[in-house]
């Protein structure tokens, strides 16, 4: 129970990725406060459910990532409930697919905002209480693509590969307070969402299901198998241990070797 009477905040986190990283926290002890968009009874079953499986609290903050002020109160009002935010997670993000020319500028102002400043006033209003207990952790979700780009994804590339930025400033900030900064790079992850694009890519491209998995998407990874929700929220629970005490400013891939390349 390496987290236990820590407190949490995953965004991003109702579904995917966040929900498998708040639940591994949980698994180990730690209070959770997750944070996204979708349905509210699923919301409700989800937060219920981490609360009953691990025996912690969870709590279910609505924060718009698109605006400081929420974000802000999400840490203020987790510290006011929980006593601190001991790890922060910063998870929410989108996409969207356009060549350069015609990407849309409202597009791009949203991608940055969710997926890059919205970073930056979490660690904002989490670093304060973190500096003066001296312990935090603060994980950020980039991407393959902080490292590498594709085309048509300017404004996603730019964010993450901005956020690799972030990560480094805000490590050297808090090196010598027991706060650690870091990211974390995934490559193809299987998800709901993943899993989702598959039929119709199948139908556009006229390719089989295997097809569209080992030549589309996962023509960039080496190992041509897709990252699992589990293995991200593990390497996240190992970066909050005593172990990661000294990994920060680090940018670590989980990509099946797709950077490698």
């Amino acid at each position: 129970m390496t987290l236990k009477s820590r407190t949490a905040v995953v965004t991003g986190s109702t579904s995917g990725i966040g929900l498998a990283i708040a639940r591994a926290f949980a698994a180990e002890g730690a209070n959770i406060v997750i944070n996204g968009l979708g349905d509210a009874d699923a919301i409700e079953t989800e937060r219920a459910k981490i609360e009953k499986d691990f025996g912690v609290l969870c709590s279910y903050s609505a924060a718009n990532m698109l605006k400081a002020d929420e974000i802000h109160g999400m840490i203020t009002d987790a510290e006011a409930k929980f006593g601190s935010v001991d790890v922060l997670v910063n998870n929410a993000g989108i996409q969207f697919v356009s060549p350069i020319e015609s990407f849309p500028a409202d597009k791009w102002d949203q991608i940055i905002a969710i997926n890059l400043t919205a970073a930056f006033h979490a660690i904002q209003a989490a670093v304060p209480g973190m500096r003066s207990r001296k312990w935090g952790r603060i994980i950020n979700t980039a991407s393959a693509h902080s490292k590498v780009a594709s085309p048509f994804k300017s404004a996603y590339v730019s964010a993450k590969h901005g956020l690799d930025g972030l990560t480094k400033t805000v490590a050297l900030e808090v090196a010598k307070d027991g706060v650690t900064a870091n990211c974390i790079s995934p490559g193809y992850v299987w998800t709901p969402l993943v899993e989702k694009q598959i039929p119709e890519t199948m139908e556009a491209r006229h390719m089989t299901k295997e097809q569209v998995m080992n030549d589309v998407l996962l023509a960039a990874q080496p190992t041509k198998q897709f990252v699992t929700v589990e293995q991200v929220a593990g390497l996240c629970v190992f970066l909050c241990s005593d172990a990661a005490a000294n990994i920060t400013g680090a940018n670590l891939s989980i990509d099946g070797g797709w950077t490698a390349e």
